[in-house]
């Protein structure tokens, strides 16, 4: 075993890129404070990809010779059958390799391929094959339908000759579904509270205790797990490497509702969830990818369900993957995760506390929709960017992002865009997808191309329907889509290099490679109009020191703005867009800017920005704990005057020296320093200097803060919801540590709080109470909250009773209300997404015959609005909740009394 350590040392930075270090000192020296090191924001090997994402099965078949994987003519058996979207449809890697002409036109850097590992070729409970690649029984092995591992290495080197590289799209959280249980073969999720961990001796046990250790307990199938796991005779040595079949390396929980706990341990679908918490788990993957590393040359890795691992398995995958891969002279090496989720504060936790190099901006992709599609005011692109500190830290930060407009899982843009315009003429849609694309280009971040966007390719919905072949398909529903930008359809190859998308891709691949700021130069927010039309932000290399101005225009009439820029009475020439070639900024750097219609302009200074005559004024605000996130330290510094500065912050505990922990190049200025491994009450202090454009620097005094105590939340019950019976009683601690027991309390009518259960099982804390043995009367208010040291939750308040005022209605509200037949999605009035009420059960149910697989967000809107709407865990007006389906038949049931909506 590796020796490693549970906790992560929150200021040692693991360094992924390199730092430019000015050799000036940014304060006089002084006994026991060395002065602050000021340094240019970081920009790792990975700021400039230009990524062609592509599902090999869907690309180019170059040889008919292995269609059915050497598996037979029989559909059910080699998952062959080019008629059906679900099964495979003979693109390979000899396809890719022979339109490598193709996909390089457009600027392509490089070729991130789905996974391509061998795969279980169909799995009969989901009626579907594995030509996504996700249900994978052999790491070592490339899918047979794909072609050979002679073929992968081919492709590799032949992209490697035209300067282009390939990554690999790998998992970590499961295997195929080929353990059943005997249960029955996709059994309910059972939760660690309920039935515990056991050790072959048959002691209880909690595995996050073992977590980031060389150490887990020997473990027995037959009674460590709720439910014991059966495998097949002809399967037992179906997987490889072979330590994959040893059943006790898989968690045996039952299949995952994604939220809470479950969404660690539960199985998607029944595909085998692997014990991540085990050391053995973590060493086979470790080398099961320094293998195609060494072996293929492979440059880098897009890691699928990265939210659904413990973080203590990313703090050690990342950095021993990487310094592996730059050992064996990949020094641009890049990983960067699938995290599916929107919001800044979340995502940013696996580049900064688990020590990953990347995620794939799934937040972007929502605020980029909103502005080409849906004609969102620009103020919240300004929103949207500002939260790009979440990301920096002394070796990461934004500018490393993939970001991208759709994908495999969710739908394509094209697809978005039809159906966010409905009615709208053609040359709109396409206009509106070329500005998205303008959006991504120029904004910082890697951008992604998602096969086929570059064709106008739609689709009705994710998974399944934005997996169109680009060469002829025999896919009925694929031949009903509607493309944009084309007459053609997908009932002929579609590798048309003269499409408009096709080559205005290609136009901003060469835009940006011309001008490289473009890329990776400091985005800096401009100018925001408070409804759809301007948003303008400038880009520029901090070496060069050339500003461009970049004006995006999502209204449907000509929009004119001043923006403002770091130099006055210059002149900006256009290097992009249909606008005046040269215009001049007024005395106080204001540029005058018009964009067309749903266009950009981008404008270049002649010349370098004024120098900075003197270093500006520079102080930190008071330290505070974030509120999105208690295991992050806000520190943000006030900067004086108007030129293009960076600021450095740096940290230190008692005892300990200066440490860098981050260096912003944007105002304003802020990082957020991860303090979740110090213990509560740690003391911390902090110092920022400036850098400006002439070397000049000016350093902050220090500000003190201190390490708060873990924030608890209540999960369940929901408030203002009646009880009676057994109630669970849930909540969690942010930050999470393994080490905490927390406790779940309770007050009668306003009475003192009782303790009812403490759990020390992470990362949901939850006790169970039996009201029904204190015989309380209907009607009587009940509280409960959690308690850990001084760290007391919100309260919840529920009461007793059996008998519920239930709403008029009930409807399912979500981005799946265009499948069920609704208008529009997000619609709580469609007729198609209301729910029935069930007398026998009280609770409202709505059953769906056939939901298109796919990635969906919904919540409960009850009397056909928005005015009472219940999200996660029963929450009024709470976060949506997400729903991966795999395609067919599904159930949605709502529970009044709880408030909770979900699916069976």
């Amino acid at each position: 075993m590796r020796p490693r350590h549970a906790t992560v040392v929150v200021l040692t930075a693991l360094v992924a890129g390199s730092i430019t270090t000015l050799p000036a000192a940014a304060a006089p020296k002084e006994p026991g404070n060395p002065p602050v090191t000021a340094q240019h924001s970081l920009r790792t090997a990975v700021t400039d990809e230009n990524f062609y994402f592509v599902m090999a099965d869907r690309f180019q078949n170059g040889s008919t010779a292995n269609d059915d994987g050497g598996l037979g003519a029989n559909p059910s058996v080699s998952g062959f059958d080019p008629s059906r979207k679900g099964y495979y449809n003979g693109g390979d890697l000899q396809g890719l390799l022979q339109e490598l002409d193709y996909i390089q036109g457009m600027g392509t850097t490089s070729i991130w391929l789905t996974p391509s590992f061998k795969n279980r070729a169909v799995q009969p409970e989901d009626n579907s094959a594995g030509y996504h690649g996700y249900w994978i029984t052999d790491f070592t092995q490339i899918d047979p339908h794909l072609g050979s591992n002679e073929d992968l290495k081919a492709l590799i080197d032949a992209a490697h000759q035209r300067g282009m590289k390939v990554y690999f799209d790998i998992i970590t959280n499961h295997t195929a579904d080929v353990i059943a249980y005997d249960a029955g073969e996709r059994a309910p999720y059972v939760s660690k509270d309920e039935v515990p961990y056991r050790d072959a001796e048959g002691n209880a046990f909690d595995d996050r205790d073992y977590a980031g250790t060389d150490t887990f307990p020997e473990l027995d199938p037959a009674t460590s797990f709720p439910y014991v796991p059966v495998v097949p005779e002809a399967d037992k040595d179906l997987k490889v490497p072979a330590w994959l079949n040893d059943t006790t390396l898989y968690h045996n929980r039952g299949d995952t509702t994604f939220a809470g706990e479950d969404s660690f341990y539960g199985d998607f679908f029944g595909l085998d969830d692997l014990a991540t918490e085990n050391p053995r788990v973590v060493d086979g993957m470790i080398d099961i990818y320094k293998t195609w590393i060494a072996d293929f040359g492979v440059d880098g890795f897009r890691i699928d369900t990265m939210k659904h691992v413990n973080d203590e398995f990313w703090q050690a995958f990342g950095p021993e993957v990487l310094t592996y891969a730059q050992e064996q002279g990949k020094d641009e090496f890049f990983m960067f995760g699938e995290v599916f989720d929107t919001t800044k504060s979340f995502t940013s936790q696996f580049t900064t506390r688990n020590r990953m190099q990347s995620v794939l901006d799934f937040p972007f992709q929502a605020a980029a929709r909103g502005y080409a599609s849906q004609g969102a005011p620009a103020s919240d692109l300004e929103t949207f960017f500002a939260g790009d500190d979440w990301y920096t830290d002394a070796d990461s930060n934004a500018y490393s992002l993939p970001t991208f407009l759709g994908n495999h899982d969710m739908g394509r843009i094209g697809g978005f865009i039809a159906a966010d315009n409905p009615g709208a003429a053609e040359d709109e849609l396409l206009a509106r997808d070329t500005l998205a694309h303008e959006l991504m280009y120029f904004s910082r971040g890697n951008p992604v191309i998602y096969y086929g966007d570059e064709q106008g390719f739609t689709g009705p919905g994710g998974d399944q329907d934005a997996r169109q072949t680009l060469f002829a398909s025999q896919v009925g529903e694929y031949l009903d889509d509607d493309l944009l930008g084309t007459d053609a359809t997908h009932a002929t190859d579609n590798f048309d290099t003269t499409h408009p998308l096709y080559r205005g891709i290609a136009t901003l691949a060469d835009v940006t490679a011309e001008h490289p700021a473009l890329r990776d130069g400091a985005h800096q927010h401009r100018y925001a109009s408070d409804g759809p039309g301007i948003y303008a932000f400038s880009r520029t290399d901090a070496t060069d020191q050339r500003e461009y101005v970049v004006a995006l225009n999502n209204s449907t009439e000509p929009k004119t703005a001043a923006i403002p820029t770091y130099a006055g009475k210059r002149s900006f020439g256009l290097v992009y867009g249909d606008a005046a070639k040269r215009v001049r900024s007024a005395a106080d750097g204001t540029l005058s800017v018009t964009v067309p219609a749903l266009s950009s302009v981008v404008y270049e200074l002649s010349g370098k920005i004024p120098n900075s005559k003197a270093a500006p004024a520079i102080s930190l605000q008071q330290p505070a704990p974030a509120a999105e996130d208690n295991g992050r330290m806000r520190v943000a510094a006030d900067v004086a005057g108007s030129s293009f500065y960076e600021v450095t912050f740096e940290a230190r505990t008692p005892g300990s020296g200066w440490t860098n922990i981050g260096t912003d190049d944007n105002a304003p200025y802020s990082v957020y320093h991860d303090t979740s491994a110090l213990p509560a009450g740690s003391a911390v202090e902090y110092r920022a200097v400036v850098l400006d454009n002439a070397r000049h620097t000016r350093t902050s005094t220090t500000a003190p803060a201190t390490v708060p105590q873990p924030r608890l939340t209540m999960g369940l019950p929901a408030e203002g919801t009646q009880v009676q019976g057994d109630v669970e009683v849930t909540a969690t601690a942010s930050p999470e540590n393994s080490d905490y027991a927390v406790t779940l309390e309770r007050s009668i009518a306003g009475g003192d709080w009782a303790a009812i259960g403490t759990d020390d099982s992470s990362p949901t804390y939850t006790a169970v109470d039996d009201l029904a043995a204190l015989d309380l009367a209907e009607g009587t208010q009940v509280q409960y909250r959690a308690v850990l040291g001084t760290s007391v939750s919100d309260v919840r308040t529920v009461t007793v009773g059996s008998l519920v005022d239930q709403p008029g209605t009930v409807a399912v509200a979500g981005s799946l209300d265009s499948e069920l037949g609704c208008g529009n999605d997000w619609d709580p009035a469609c007729d198609e997404a209301q729910m029935t009420f069930d007398d026998a059960t009280q609770t409202w149910v709505l059953e769906v015959a056939d939901l298109p697989a796919g990635s969906y967000e919904y919540k409960a809107a009850l009397d056909r609005s928005w005015t009472e709407n219940y999200g996660a865990d029963g929450a009024f007006d709470g976060a949506n909740i997400a729903l991966t389906h795999p395609g067919g038949p599904v159930t949605f049931v709502y529970d009044h009394r709880s408030k909770v909506i979900g699916t069976r």
